[in-house]
């Protein structure tokens, strides 16, 4: 008899199958006109009588497809693990992840443990150069962000060669402005999470009377390196990120730290040139590990390894680290069940293993080679676009197709997958198999370092709901796991598909053009090779998208970032227009009849209009609004929706309604 948990899975699974990519009427709420409020129409009935499941902050149809991608691997992790030492070795690394996780008489009598050598190693620090070595430590054991950030990436202006890559970081927030904003909210949000690392440095065994103090120190030391970081706005700028200058140039900035020791304990290669990110950055860090206490920043290395290895040790940690990081910054109301939590896990850290898994139990062939057409008629829409922008010139319009012509495609998962034969996971302490696999991924990261870039590489797993495009690369990517239904079916009629994943393809696609992705060349080089004038005339235009989208409120005089926003909604609208002018063309010679009264454009319009569709906590949509370059769901339907003279003549939009903007203020890039 199959277990009660391998039946549930099972069910599920078959949930998952039965889904299709469709417009659904069930969905609409007809008493909302599509010229008054589109995103309404299209999904109010759902939104009115589906409730956010308790242990998520959001629900709609990208957490749906997420939760149906973990049944799938769950049945592949249980399925695995029932094989034990007969299974494949890959099935062996999978199932031993998945059993240690689920062990939770081992994981409550380890309690935190697994973690005294390190936390005695952080006890015996004694001067600011053993601070500096210690945080390499934790880097090398994969805690990564402890003070800043280092690691191996592209050379933004040589793509070919990874590059030794320092950036700022160091901090338990999310990001610097939690720390830096004077607003009620933002000191009651401090004031939980002062409160919420004295009970983490309490549970592993701080006497209770100096975690107050102890919490207050880390608050005071991450505020201080989040004054010297750069806002979210100002990242956006590659060039602001490149600094690329020999080690002995870096040392001069700081004297006080030594950094060929550094690099040595966090097990990089020898290496002679690094890209400082964040140059002030680092000055102002040199400063605050000469001025600040040892004994403050002993609290803030503690806190920050079991900040990230709590999700993985006893209850009590689980729970209080879910208490801050779920409830109170997302409005989770529960905590996801063990099994979620560990499939996570091994998707995180064993992602290309378990993603062989899943590949040849969910994504057929077919699904590839469909989704490989469909991204080739919106490179062609894409490319016949650029012949005709009005604003582009021409030597800069040769290059921008020059660029497309270049793009590289990856749907689904990898040709050459990634080797874990040196991967160490045993049925023993989940916290220290996790921590083993994190040293192992930046051990391989380190390697890198001064090697030509891997271009097969990804930087999604397979399972992934999601997509994304990499300026260095030139390259789109399409995991398998969000090439399923509603996003894409290859049986879903044309307009379904256009509307849903070619929108995505064509944001993908124009990603390459938004106000960051522009400034890289078609080998994924940082270089400006767009004309002056053309430039003038692309940020008159893509000013026009951050004045419209900092006009929306949120909640609570909340307003969407326009500025952090820019580049998602600039590719939202680019990528709306490109599926568009792709669909035309797939629809030359084929039926044009209505399916459930609504021509293919109306079809389009709906696929797009549904896919965001999305239920959001306040703390979640708060947190969204601080943090994401998205903006929330409603606005990334209606936003670029309104702009759109398509939009207007499918669905017959007057002159002065809502979903019409003002002919003197309508956007069009594209």
């Amino acid at each position: 008899m199959r277990p009660i948990k391998s039946l549930v899975a099972a069910t599920f699974a078959l949930m998952a199958l039965a889904v299709q990519a469709d417009v659904n009427p069930k969905n609409f709420d007809l008493s909302v006109r599509p010229q008054d409020d589109f995103y309404r129409f299209v999904n109010g009935a759902y939104l009115k009588a589906t409730a956010i499941p308790p242990e998520y902050s959001s629900w709609g149809s990208h957490a749906e497809l997420v939760r149906r991608n973990q049944d799938s691997l769950r049945s592949l992790c249980e399925a695995a693990a029932s094989k034990n030492s007969a299974g494949t070795a890959i099935e062996r690394q999978v199932g031993d992840l998945y059993t240690s996780g689920m062990d939770v008489a081992a994981i409550e009598a380890a309690g935190a443990t697994p973690l005294k050598p390190e936390l005695d190693r952080i006890a015996a620090l004694k001067s600011p150069a053993d601070i500096m070595l210690a945080l390499a430590q934790l880097r090398a054991m994969g805690v990564g962000g402890s003070g800043f950030r280092f690691g191996s990436g592209a050379d933004a202006k040589n793509s070919r060669v990874e590059l030794a890559q320092l950036s700022q970081g160091g901090l338990g927030l999310p990001e610097r402005d939690y720390y830096l904003r004077d607003d009620e909210k933002s000191k009651k949000l401090r004031a939980d999470y002062e409160a919420h690392i004295a009970k983490m440095l309490g549970l592993l065994g701080d006497d209770p009377a100096t975690t107050p103090a102890s919490a207050a120190a880390v608050l005071r030391l991450e505020t201080a390196l989040a004054k010297a970081s750069l806002s979210r706005v100002q990242l956006r700028d590659p060039h602001a990120r490149y600094h690329k200058m020999p080690v002995a140039e870096l040392s001069a900035l700081t004297p006080t730290l030594d950094w060929p020791a550094y690099f040595s304990a966090a097990g990089a290669v020898p290496f002679t040139d690094v890209n400082v990110n964040q140059p002030e950055f680092f000055k102002s860090f040199a400063g605050l590990l000469a001025t600040t206490p040892i004994a403050d920043w002993q609290a803030y290395l503690r806190w920050h390894l079991v900040n990230a290895t709590a999700p993985y040790l006893s209850e009590p940690f689980v729970k209080q680290n879910f208490e801050f990081t779920g409830h109170i910054l997302t409005g989770q109301e529960k905590q996801r069940e063990r099994w979620q939590r560990v499939v996570a896990t091994i998707d995180g850290n064993l992602g290309e293993a378990l993603g062989q898994l899943y590949v040849a139990e969910y994504f057929p062939p077919e699904s590839k080679a469909r989704m490989i057409q469909l991204v080739s008629n919106l490179r062609a829409a894409l490319r016949e676009r650029l012949q005709t922008l009005e604003w582009m010139d021409e030597a800069t319009r040769v290059k921008a197709r020059a660029k497309l012509d270049a793009f590289t495609v990856k749907v689904g998962y990898p040709d050459k997958w990634e080797d874990y034969a040196d991967a160490r996971v045993e049925r023993g302490p989940y916290v220290l198999n996790a921590l083993r696999l994190k040293a192992l991924d930046h051990r391989r990261e380190m390697a890198k370092i001064g090697q030509p870039v891997d271009r097969t590489e990804w930087g999604m797993t397979p399972p992934t709901v999601n997509a994304y495009f990499r300026p260095t690369a030139n390259e789109i990517v399409f995991p398998a796991g969000y090439l399923q239904p509603p996003f894409f079916d290859p049986k879903a009629d044309d307009a379904v598909n256009y509307g849903a994943i070619g929108t995505s393809i064509g944001h993908e696609m124009t990603h390459g053009y938004d106000d960051s992705g522009r400034k890289y060349d078609g080998d994924g080089n940082l270089v400006d090779w767009w004309s002056q004038e053309c430039t003038v005339k692309f940020k008159e235009r893509s000013g026009g998208v951050v004045k419209q989208f900092a006009a929306y409120t949120v909640l609570d005089g909340l307003h969407v970032n326009g500025e952090l926003t820019q580049g998602e909604n600039i590719a939202d609208l680019g990528g709306i227009k490109i599926a568009y002018a792709a669909l035309q063309k797939a629809l030359v010679g084929k039926s044009r009849e209505k399916i459930d009264g609504y021509t293919p454009e109306q079809r389009f319009f709906i696929s797009f209009g549904a896919k965001w569709r999305r239920l959001s906590r306040p703390e979640d949509l708060r947190l969204q609004v601080n943090t994401d370059p998205h903006s929330p769901a409603e606005f990334r339907v209606n936003g670029p929706l309104s702009n759109l003279d398509e939009f207007a003549q499918a669905f017959d939009v007057p002159e002065g309604a809502p979903m019409r903007r003002p002919a003197s203020e309508r956007v069009t890039i594209w």
